[in-house]
């Protein structure tokens, strides 16, 4: 999933995401970096961008990949943190 992480962030494309990520609720707009997710309680991912946005074990996007947002996507992140291009 490193390999698909390094291929979306090719050259020419280091813009945020256009619209908007909610993340328990609490709208980012035209988000771009790691967001942390619930400590205690998975968090609800509400991706209304043009990225996938990529969820990971642990905090500060370390880790693992442990599933995709894909844009339009409402979801349940089983992580610590969120990373969107």
């Amino acid at each position: 999933m490193a390999a698909v992480i390094l291929a979306l962030a090719a050259p020419g494309t280091a813009q945020a995401a256009q619209g908007v990520l909610f993340i328990d609720r609490a709208p980012h707009a035209d988000p771009s970096g790691c967001f942390p997710l619930g400590d205690f309680a998975p968090s609800e991912v509400a991706n209304f961008t043009d990225e996938v946005a990529f969820v990971w074990s642990g905090p500060n996007c370390d880790g693992r990949v442990v599933h995709p947002v894909f844009p339009g996507q409402v979801a349940i992140g089983h992580g610590r943190s969120l990373f969107i291009q």
